[in-house]
């Protein structure tokens, strides 16, 4: 077999070809089950109100506001 000056380029694309056969692959599958997250959260709160004397004793003479 005669190398000619086309011989060249052509090796080099073969080789690059075999070697790209050879690299890994990675895939991406849809899971078969659906994702579930649980999250236990516990929330308290603490609300704390000062009223002003004048204002308390009016609201206990006039409940029926609220």
């Amino acid at each position: 077999m005669k190398l000619t000056a086309s011989m060249p380029p052509i090796l080099v694309l073969v080789a690059a070809m075999g070697v790209t056969a050879c690299s890994p692959r990675v895939e991406v599958a849809v899971p078969s089950e659906p994702i579930t997250i649980n999250l236990n959260v516990k929330i308290e709160h603490e609300i704390l109100v000062k009223v002003d004397k004048e204002i308390d004793s009016l609201l206990s003479e006039q409940s029926d506001i609220f």
